[in-house]
C-alpha cells in the first residue's frame, strides 16, 4: 500500500463527519424498507491491530451483503476490494472480518457499502473508519485504558459520555477497555434525582437498559445502547478498542456461586445461561479476535511491536465460586486465572521479546473488593483481605509473580480498573508477606462513564504501596455520577529513541493528575 501524509488527528473530523452518516438512523421513526435503502445502525470498529493485521466491525439495519475497501489513502485510491460478508438475523445483523496482509505502520482506511439482500440494487451509504497498524520498528506509542462504561445508572445525558471525547482528543494508536464495558445488570430511568437537588437527565434510552439483562437480544441491546453515544462512535471510527470483560457484561460479581433464586429483577436464575447469552453477545457486538482452538477465549497476545506485547486476562470465566477464599493449596476452586490461562501466560511472557510487557488484568491484585460488599465478606478479586501469607486466589498470583522473577521476565507493568476510581500502586516485596518477586507498578483507572467510587482498602499479602490516588472524599459520598468530574483515564506513552514508559492519569476535562516515568530494565 502506498504510504500518505494525513494526520489521524486530521481525519477525526472527517470520520466524524463523513463516516458516521449512517449513525442517523438510529433518531428515525420505523419506516417500509420497501422504499428505503439499508443503513448502518452503530458506526464502525475497529480492534485487536497488530502489524500485519485488524478486525473491523459493523451493523446494518436489515440482512446485507456487506461490501469492504481496504485502502492507505483516504481517498481509496488503489483500493484493495475484499470478498463480500453478508449480515443476518442469526448475529443480530453484525459482521466483523479480520483484515490481513497490511502494511506495518501504516494508517489504514476501511469502508464499508452494505446492499439489502431482499433487494440487491438497494445500497447504503458508505461508512469509514482507519486505524494504524503497529510498528515492525521501534517508534512512539501512545495508548489510553479505562473501564466501566454506563454503569449504575447513569447513561447518555445532553453531554454525553465525555470522556470518550477527552481520549479521542489524544489520538492514541489504541483504547485499551478494561472490563465492565457494559452493565447489563444496571437498569436505567429517564431521570435520577441528584443529592444536591438537580436531575441526571438520560435523554437516550431503550427498552433494553430499563432491564436486567436476560435474553441474549437484551444483552446485545446493552452493547448498542453504548453505541448510540456520540463520542463512543467517534472515537471507534478513528481509534482500535482492544477490549477484555470482567463480572458486568452478566452481572454483578458472578461466578459459578452465584444465587440468583431471592433476585425478583431475573425470572432466568441461571448464572450459566446467562453467562453463555452475555459471552455470545460479547463476541458479536466487538472486533475481539476470533481464537479456533477455544471459541469465545478472551484472554490473548496483541504484539505491537519491538517495545510492546499486552497480555489481556480473563479473571473472570475460569475462576473458582466466590467465597471467603482463604483454602491453604491451589485447587481449582482457589484459582482466579485457571491453570490453561496460566500456562498460556507464563509461556508467552518468556518468549516475549518486547521491551515492556503491559498485563492488562479487570480486577486489582491488592485492593479488596469484596463479594458483598454490605457485609464485607467473601473475595470478588484477588486479595481475600486478611493481609497475611498468601491464600485462596493469591496463590496463583504468588506463583505467577515467583515465575515473573525466576524467569528473569523484566519490565512487567499492570493495568486495571474495576473499583472506578484511579490510583497508582507500587508493589514491594520489603513490604509483602509473600516476598519472592520483582517491584513492578500496577495503576488504575475508571470509570469511563459511570459512578464514582471508592477508595478501597488494601491487602498488603503482595506489599502494595499507595503512590497516588484520586476517588470521592466522605463528603461526596458514593456513586458520584459523571457530571461531577470524577471520570479517569489513563495515558501510556513509550519512547521510541529511550524506549522509557511514562503513564499520566487524567480525568474526563483533561487534566493531568499524577505522572511517573519508569525507566526500561536491560537484559545482561
Amino acid at each position: 500500500m502506498n504510504k500518505i501524509s494525513m494526520t489521524r488527528r486530521a481525519f477525526v473530523t472527517s470520520a466524524s463527519a463523513v463516516g458516521l452518516a449512517g449513525v442517523s438512523g438510529l433518531a428515525l421513526p420505523y419506516y417500509s424498507r420497501a422504499n428505503q435503502r439499508p443503513a448502518f445502525t452503530h458506526g464502525i470498529q475497529s480492534g485487536d491491530v497488530d502489524a500485519t493485521s485488524g478486525m473491523v466491525w459493523t451493523r446494518t439495519d436489515r440482512p446485507s451483503r456487506v461490501m469492504f475497501e481496504v485502502s492507505s489513502t483516504e481517498s481509496f485510491a488503489n483500493a484493495v476490494r475484499l470478498a463480500p460478508l453478508d449480515t443476518s438475523p442469526a448475529s443480530d445483523n453484525t459482521v466483523k472480518r479480520l483484515l490481513t496482509d497490511l502494511a506495518s505502520d501504516q494508517d489504514i482506511f476501511y469502508r464499508m457499502v452494505a446492499a439489502d439482500l431482499a433487494d440487491i440494487n438497494a445500497v447504503s451509504e458508505p461508512i469509514v473508519g482507519r486505524f494504524r497498524t503497529a510498528p515492525a520498528s521501534k517508534r512512539d506509542i501512545r495508548f489510553a485504558w479505562s473501564g466501566d462504561t454506563a454503569g449504575q445508572g447513569w447513561g447518555i445525558d445532553e453531554t454525553g459520555m465525555k470522556t470518550y471525547a477527552t481520549i479521542a482528543k489524544h489520538t492514541p494508536d489504541f483504547f485499551l477497555h478494561s472490563g465492565d464495558t457494559i452493565y447489563a445488570d444496571g437498569a436505567m430511568k429517564d431521570e435520577v434525582d441528584l443529592p444536591n437537588g438537580g436531575k441526571w437527565k438520560n435523554t437516550v434510552l431503550i427498552d433494553e437498559k430499563r432491564k436486567v439483562a436476560e435474553t441474549l437480544d437484551e444483552y446485545r441491546g446493552q452493547w448498542k445502547f453504548n453505541m448510540m453515544d456520540r463520542h463512543v462512535l467517534a472515537l471507534s471510527a478513528i481509534c482500535p478498542t482492544f477490549y477484555q470483560w470482567d463480572d458486568h457484561e452478566v452481572l454483578n460479581n458472578w461466578s459459578d456461586s452465584k444465587d440468583l433464586s431471592a433476585d425478583d429483577r431475573y425470572t432466568e436464575k441461571s448464572i450459566h445461561v446467562l453467562a453463555a447469552r452475555a459471552a455470545r453477545a460479547f463476541h458479536e457486538m466487538t472486533t475481539i479476535r476470533y481464537e479456533p482452538s477455544e471459541p469465545g477465549r478472551v484472554y490473548r497476545k496483541i504484539a505491537y511491536g519491538p517495545l510492546l506485547d499486552v497480555f489481556f486476562l480473563d479473571m473472570r470465566s475460569y475462576r473458582g465460586p466466590n467465597g471467603p477464599d482463604m483454602q491453604e493449596t491451589m485447587t481449582p476452586q482457589s484459582r482466579i486465572l485457571g491453570e490453561q490461562q496460566i500456562k498460556w501466560l507464563k509461556r508467552e511472557l518468556a518468549n516475549s521479546n518486547a521491551t515492556w510487557k503491559i498485563i492488562a488484568a479487570d480486577m486489582p491484585l491488592g485492593l479488596v473488593v469484596w463479594n458483598d460488599g454490605s457485609k464485607k465478606v467473601g473475595a470478588e478479586a484477588v486479595s481475600n483481605g486478611d493481609n497475611g501469607p498468601a491464600k485462596g486466589r493469591e496463590l496463583e498470583i504468588a506463583d505467577l509473580l515467583r515465575y515473573i522473577k525466576n524467569a528473569g521476565i523484566s519490565n512487567t507493568v499492570w493495568l486495571t480498573a474495576d473499583v472506578h476510581y484511579t490510583a497508582a500502586h507500587y508493589y514491594n516485596p520489603d513490604k509483602a508477606q509473600f516476598q519472592d518477586f520483582n517491584p513492578f507498578w500496577e495503576f488504575v483507572s475508571g470509570p469511563i462513564h459511570s459512578g464514582t467510587f471508592g477508595p478501597n482498602g488494601f491487602d498488603m499479602t503482595f506489599g502494595p504501596e499507595l503512590k497516588f490516588i484520586k476517588a470521592p472524599t466522605a463528603e461526596q459520598g458514593q456513586n458520584l455520577p459523571p457530571s461531577a468530574g470524577l471520570q479517569f483515564f489513563g495515558l501510556v506513552d513509550i519512547d521510541g529513541a529511550t524506549e522509557q514508559l511514562t503513564v499520566r492519569l487524567m480525568d474526563r476535562d483533561d487534566s493531568e493528575l499524577y505522572k511517573v516515568t519508569l525507566d526500561p530494565v536491560r537484559s545482561a
